[in-house]
């Protein structure tokens, strides 16, 4: 039945995305280009709202044959984030209102069962009381929220990210036989493709606020969820995501570093660096693709392989993250000695 699902929510992200990319389409919010923006003409940015569509569609169905508790939670906790995000699209919600949310959010996420009662480790699991594991839980749900926030800012990026991350997460789930898991998380990779079809460059839609909080609030639940029941290692989750992971979190220590506000928007994320390089938006979101890509084989292949494989595997990978991104500051210099 996975596949059945994955194509409905295909197909409803598809029809819901043309509709909304008409000029008469209601709910219609424009992003206008400024001065950080990597777009040239106003956009419609309600494409979030076909992916919410695609997913509540499945979700329904879903929750029917797999009446369980977890899915409950999920389901209420992604409409909640996607309802704030769009009305924080529509109305501009204030950071602060925003974050409590988005802690809120978590907090009922983990508390209704979820939160995993320790870390898996390649041949170790390091279990923690409550008052280490809660806080640290609660961090991470709300990072990858906004990290998915943070990381929409270019046609097609988080869309094929998120094909290939959640299609990872699917194909875990098939492999440990969790049918409920694997169903959803193709079902959110099948949303994004129909939602990329129309937002590839050049976009004629974005996913907005409502859709990439969504998506971040989804990877969250199904990484916390993976890891809870053996499904999916959490060091496997932050391997497969680790290029939204490294680019958002090494971006914002900078600007921090730099003493820069750090919730206001900015062109200083490497994939925007890329672009601003003159790679354009189609080179840069496939080369961002393949590196995902490369990522998620690289930790499906571990998940298999011996603990001292999977070691190596994160060495060597830690090792690549600060060679490509001392990459992209040389060309900078370059074409700036030029």
């Amino acid at each position: 039945m996975t596949p059945v699902y994955a194509l409905l929510a295909f197909v409803i992200a598809l029809l819901a995305t043309r509709y909304l990319c008409h000029p008469g389409a209601r709910l219609r919010i424009l992003d206008y280009p400024n001065e950080r923006s990597l777009h040239t003409r106003p956009t419609p940015r309600t494409g979030g709202l076909a992916i919410l569509a695609a997913i509540c569609g499945v979700t329904v169905p879903l929750a029917l044959a797999w009446p369980t508790i977890t899915m409950g939670i999920i389901a209420g906790g992604g409409l909640s984030i996607a309802m704030l995000s769009f009305l924080d699209d529509r109305f501009s919600i204030s950071p602060a209102l925003r974050m409590l949310a988005h802690v809120v959010v978590a907090i009922l996420l983990l508390a209704g069962g979820l939160g995993p009662s320790g870390l898996s480790l390649p041949g170790m699991y390091l279990a923690w009381p409550v008052a280490i594991g809660a806080p640290l839980s609660v961090l991470f749900v709300v990072w990858m929220i906004n990290l998915y926030n943070f990381m929409d800012g270019m046609d097609g990026l988080a869309g094929g990210m998120t094909m290939i991350g959640f299609s990872s997460f699917a194909l875990l789930g098939m492999i440990a036989g969790n049918a409920p898991f694997a169903t959803l998380s193709l079902a959110a990779a099948a949303a994004a493709g129909g939602f990329l079809v129309f937002n590839f460059p050049p976009a004629r839609i974005f996913m907005g606020d409502a859709g990439s909080s969504l998506l971040g609030f989804l990877a969250a639940a199904l990484a916390v969820w993976g890891e809870r029941d053996g499904i999916v290692p959490m060091w496997a989750t932050l391997l497969i995501f680790s290029p939204f992971i490294v680019d958002a979190s090494a971006t914002l220590l900078q600007r921090a570093w730099r003493g820069e506000t750090l919730w206001q928007a900015h062109k200083r994320h490497y994939y925007q660096r890329l672009v601003q390089l003159g790679w354009g938006h189609k080179k840069t979101v496939l080369y961002e693709y393949a590196l995902m890509f490369a990522c998620a084989v690289s930790a499906l292949w571990a998940t298999r392989q011996t603990p001292s494989v999977q070691w190596f595997i994160l060495a060597l990978w830690a090792v690549c993250y600060p060679m490509l991104m001392v990459g992209v500051t040389r060309l900078e210099r370059a074409g700036q000695s030029e």
